[in-house]
This record gives structure tokens, C-alpha cells and sequence, in this order.
């Protein structure tokens, strides 16, 4: 009888330590998670075909993913998580032919500009 108990009383104390990460306390402050570069459509409209990765680099910053085996693609991405959990994410690819720009895609618009 009285290992049921202990084994009961473990049960409990497991089962009510893993909902505390369910649960939102009132009064806890929860931080705000950036990841990535953060991207504007002020900097996407400063791109223009022909541009240079340097120049490329200086608009936009350095890529989050530059691949080693395709390096004429650069990927952007960036993802906010906030204090309630919601997220929002941004992605852009940068396309390059001959170190030159040649095209981008993503989640901004091109305004003519290389897309």
C-alpha cells in the first residue's frame, strides 16, 4: 500500500512539473526571440540587377545561409517570436549570375527592381 502511494505521489509530482511549461503565469516576464537578419522593403527597393555581392552585402548585411555548393544564391530569413507566442517570418533569396545580381524572391516586393 504504501509504495502505491510513493508511486502516486511521483506521478502527481511529474504531471504537475511538465504543465508548468503549459501553463502562463501571471507576472512572468517572457522575452521577445529575434533570429536572423532583419530585412526591410526600404533595403529591397535599393537592390537593382548588375549589382555587385559586395554592394549586395552592404544593402542587405551579410546572408544568413551562404552555401558553400550553390554560391550564387544567398538565403535571408528572419523569424520574431513574441512575448505570446506569436511569430512572424520573413524570407528573401538572392540569386546571382556571374557575381552579379540577377534576380531576388521572397516575401517583399520587387518594385521593379530585380524580380
Amino acid at each position: 500500500m504504501q509504495k502505491a502511494v510513493k508511486l502516486s505521489f511521483a506521478a502527481a509530482c511529474l504531471v504537475l512539473v511538465s504543465a508548468c511549461s503549459y501553463l502562463k503565469f501571471p507576472g512572468v516576464y517572457s522575452l521577445d526571440i529575434q533570429q536572423g537578419n532583419i530585412i526591410t522593403q526600404d533595403m529591397v527597393d535599393q537592390l537593382k540587377p548588375g549589382m555587385t555581392k559586395r554592394q549586395v552585402r552592404f544593402v542587405l548585411g551579410t546572408p544568413l545561409i551562404a552555401d558553400t555548393f550553390t554560391p550564387d544564391r544567398w538565403d535571408y530569413y528572419y523569424s520574431l517570436k513574441d512575448a505570446k507566442g506569436k511569430v512572424a517570418k520573413e524570407r528573401l533569396t538572392v540569386f546571382f549570375e556571374e557575381d552579379k545580381l540577377a534576380r531576388f524572391s521572397g516575401d517583399f516586393r520587387a518594385d521593379g527592381a530585380g524580380n
